[in-house]
């Protein structure tokens, strides 16, 4: 697969390079955009939607080479006015800023804690795919993340390319060092309107959501777009027992739905449903991102969800 992107990468530096969008972003869903600053990084954005009453409902996105919160949307429309709503964006993509700074787990967890801390009250967390993987790890340090739901998540597979996680993190920061390398050329084919409808089409069991899709196309062509999706590739934004090390010791309710996912793989889910406050529930017919396809049985599965949790 490396060996793939890199060779796509010399092939990006004449007839793949795309064109970077210096305009402002456009606003990925009907909310109010706001910002925090996390020291030591810079602004991070988010959406709010205040109306309602009940516990608040933060809603994060995933990790890929276009990721934005557009990825939430159909969720954000579906709870809009029902209860206070806000949606993150990980440093890095969408409305945050994108320095060329060492993006990690720790990174994306604390953003999510800053954005508890600014609403100063208990939440709801639903997280997809790796996202789920930073709000598990946020939750686990701070007490006012009520809930988890967690749509497609990374980390329920087996290991990820080794038990010593010294070894894991050591092979992941020497192929960041080669990515580097070939960092803007590498970015320049991902970001193409090819590579965005495969990867894409990939988490569709039907055709590709074409809102998303020109979405992607928008939120990877901004300055510094490509910074935050080279950690994604080396692994680096991976914990390499997440099962382990950030699942396994929640005690906080949560929620797992899924199904097929191109990218992700569900081994130890039987293992994780056995703790006290998990549950699982497929939603047939899905490749990753059921809130798109499935929205009625998503929010179903969600409203049954929440009355159980304290």
């Amino acid at each position: 697969m490396v060996a793939l992107l890199l060779t796509g990468a010399a092939l990006a530096r004449g007839t793949f390079q795309t064109p970077v969008i210096t305009s402002p972003l456009r606003p990925a869903v009907n909310g109010e955009q706001r910002f925090l600053t996390l020291p030591g990084f810079g602004r991070v954005g988010y959406y709010a939607d205040p109306r309602g009453e009940g516990r608040p409902l933060v809603l994060v996105h995933s990790v890929n080479a276009a990721a934005s919160a557009y990825e939430m949307k159909p969720l954000w429309d579906a709870y809009a006015g029902t209860r206070p709503l806000y949606a993150l964006e990980w440093p890095g993509f969408g409305q945050s800023d994108r320095p060329d700074v060492p993006y990690t787990p720790e990174l994306m967890a604390r953003a999510l804690r800053a954005l508890v801390a600014e609403l100063g009250t208990e939440v709801d967390v639903v997280a997809l795919s790796l996202g789920s993987e930073f709000a598990a790890r946020a939750a686990l340090d701070d007490a006012r993340i009520r809930s988890l739901a967690l749509i497609s998540p990374s980390g329920l597979g087996e290991p990820r390319g080794s038990s010593q996680e010294a070894t894991a993190e050591n092979r992941a920061a020497r192929l960041y060092r080669i990515l580097r390398a070939v960092g803007t050329p590498l970015y320049g084919l991902l970001r193409t309107r090819p590579s965005i409808e495969y990867f894409l089409s990939r988490s569709f069991r039907g055709p590709v959501n074409a809102g998303l899709r020109e979405y992607s196309l928008e939120t990877s062509r901004r300055p510094g777009a490509q910074y935050a999706p080279l950690s994604f590739i080396s692994g680096l934004l991976f914990t390499p027992d997440a099962y382990r090390e950030l699942y396994s010791p929640l005690r906080v309710p949560v929620l797992v739905l899924y199904d097929r996912d191109a990218f992700v793989t569900f081994e130890r889910l039987p293992l994780f449903v056995q703790q006290p406050g998990v549950r699982a529930v497929r939603i047939p017919g899905t490749n990753g991102l059921p809130q798109f396809e499935k929205l009625p049985e998503v929010k179903t599965a969600l409203d049954a969800f929440w009355p159980r949790t304290p």
